[in-house]
């Protein structure tokens, strides 16, 4: 199974695990760097079998750079419990559909989405800069939640980035919190795929166990360098994220 894995391989598996631990950490989009170059890296395995690898990879990072917020700094609990919830079962309905679904059909809309996403934020500078005072509730957080939920779980890369975004533009929040706030919803979203990826035997593990401490190494490293740094920096990789994840997508549709 794992004859693609050679000493170069592996050397690139756990350096693109640890940039994309880092990334995740900060502004979410991790899967935007790992998942690609992952099914590069093993070209005869099934789309399942490499995505619920990536999901056991990125579970470690995204729970030590949840860790490391919940330390650091306040979060509200009120809406990461219900928002968690909801996305573990939006996770968990779409990784069951992940063999069914041609994921190519969903490249066009979701690059026409991360283009205006990309071209709001930059000509916003104010956009996630603070708090806003009236933030909606549980509700609307169960309801984003479930909906990105979804889309982790039938096709995953920058889940972390829409869940950042989301947790701006319908919550309220500003970049730094929503990045750890997302942290503990992609935590369960992960978790609700692998509870449909493990049973069907679709990890390697002895891959996992090569990626995996690389990806915590760089979710502690960047959760601490973004609650140092502020929501300016976290703004910034966002945008950055953007920009790569929309080259990606007008690469691989063309």
């Amino acid at each position: 199974m794992l004859h693609d894995l050679t000493i170069t391989t592996a050397v690139i598996c756990v350096v693109v695990a640890l940039l994309a631990g880092f990334v995740d950490a900060v502004a979410g989009g991790g899967g935007l760097i790992q998942l690609p170059v992952m099914l590069m890296v093993f070209p005869h395995q099934s789309i399942a079998m490499v995505s619920g690898t990536n999901k056991s990879v990125s579970i470690v990072g995204t729970s030590g750079a949840a860790v490391t917020y919940a330390k650091r700094m306040p979060l509200n609990r009120r809406l990461i419990v219900p928002m968690a919830v909801a996305a573990f079962i939006g996770s968990a309905i779409g990784a069951s559909l992940i063999t069914r679904v041609d994921r190519s059909s969903f490249e066009p809309i979701l690059l026409a989405v991360l283009l205006v996403v990309s071209v709001f934020t930059i000509l916003r500078p104010d956009f996630g800069s603070l708090t806003r005072h009236t933030q909606r509730g549980p509700i609307a957080a169960s309801m984003l939640g479930l909906v990105i939920g979804f889309y982790d779980g039938i096709m995953g890369p920058g889940t972390g980035m829409f869940l950042v975004l989301g947790l701006i533009a319908v919550i309220g929040c500003d970049f730094l919190s929503s990045s750890a706030m997302a942290k503990f919803v992609n935590v369960a979203t992960n978790l609700a795929a692998l509870a449909i990826f493990i049973p069907s035997h679709n990890v390697m593990w002895a891959v996992t166990l090569l990626m995996a401490p690389a990806n915590l190494l760089g979710g502690l490293i960047g959760a601490r360098t973004a609650i140092n740094r502020g929501s300016v920096f976290v703004r910034a990789i966002f945008i950055a994220v953007q920009i790569a994840m929309v080259i990606r997508l007008v690469i691989s549709v063309s």
